[in-house]
């Protein structure tokens, strides 16, 4: 599959603007004076089905052919990716299926199901999730739309810092870094086009939780490196063993230096966003939040942009991060 440019970031963008919400930079005053810099938060658990993946599902919905549409889609995703693809299917009358892991939190799997979506189950563990759907694919002639190894999703995702862009330029204002939430790094690569083609000059920061900070090492590396087993599995969005292959291809000439937070520095996040900010953020949202108020990814007097990637965390998660 070719990669996406800058340009088709843009032509996604206007496709789906009309299905999407247009989230809000956020600033928050204590924010800028706990980390010394001017943080802007763009707040994607404000977007149709509570996170960022709903641009990129539409995006990919919206360029199926006749054949395709009738076939129908399928994807493979913990939550939020299914979630988004289950919305924009049935908003578009295309029939979707998701394969989801018997560990997705409960919140998610309800609530892919409640947009009519089919939901088959695997073992994160002990089955290929690629295999899993490539074997369905063969058998029913569906489309796949992969998580983030996927032109059109990272094309779709790179929206988020378009806007992003264009609403810090209203205010005046060029974001020095801008720090993303990295699995997969469908996201990232997209936020990465966006800026190399709308704000030369910011640079684009993966963050990931402690234990799955495979693209931050890939980078040093110099090539791609899965994570080993036994980290936590908290921020269950993030959860990828190894970096994508073209959105690798993409992140590995565009980004800087990533970094990793722990799961208290996450818990620290969400009660921030929850008490000072009044939004409710998953645990895999919050890690770019939690880089600025930790101080691991250093603020000071910097404009800084990052991303509140998704807000469907579980009750019983939420209950422990406010009472952390």
């Amino acid at each position: 599959m070719t990669l996406p440019t800058p340009d088709d970031v843009a032509q996604a963008a206007a496709r789906i603007a009309p299905h999407v919400v247009r989230t809000p930079l956020l600033r928050n005053t204590q924010l800028d004076a706990l980390t010394g810099g001017t943080i802007l938060i763009k707040a994607e658990p404000l977007q149709k089905t509570g996170s960022f993946k709903f641009r990129g599902a539409t995006n990919s919905v919206l360029q199926l052919n006749d054949a395709q549409r009738t076939a129908g889609v399928i994807t493979h995703s913990s939550g939020n990716h299914g979630q988004a693809v289950a919305c924009a299917a049935a908003s578009a009358g295309v029939a979707a299926t998701i394969f989801m892991p018997l560990d997705a939190p409960g919140i998610k799997v309800e609530s892919t199901r409640a947009w009519g979506a089919t939901i088959e189950r695997f073992n994160r563990v002990t089955d290929d999730r690629e295999q899993v759907a490539d074997a369905f694919v063969a058998r029913t002639g569906a489309t796949l739309i992969p998580p983030y190894d996927y032109a059109p999703v990272m094309a779709g995702q790179g929206s988020v810092a378009l806007e992003a862009i264009q609403d810090a330029q209203a205010l005046g204002l060029k974001m020095d870094d801008f720090l993303v939430c990295t699995g997969g790094g469908g996201l990232i690569a997209g936020c990465a086009l966006a800026a190399e083609g709308f704000s030369p000059g910011t640079v684009v920061h993966p963050i990931e939780p402690a234990g799955w900070d495979d693209t931050t090492r890939s980078l040093i590396e110099g090539h791609r490196v899965e994570n080993a087993p036994g980290a936590s599995m908290l921020c269950d969005a993030l959860l990828a063993k190894t970096p994508g292959k073209l959105t690798f291809q993409v992140n590995q000439r565009l980004l800087g230096p990533g970094v990793a937070v722990t799961d208290e520095d996450v818990y620290a996040a969400m009660r921030f966003a929850f008490l000072r900010l009044k939004i409710v953020v998953e645990p895999g949202g919050a890690v770019a939040l939690a880089a600025v108020l930790s101080g691991k990814f250093n603020a000071r007097g910097k404009v800084v942009g990052l991303v509140l990637s998704g807000g469907n965390v579980d009750p019983a998660v939420f209950e422990r991060a406010l009472a952390a």
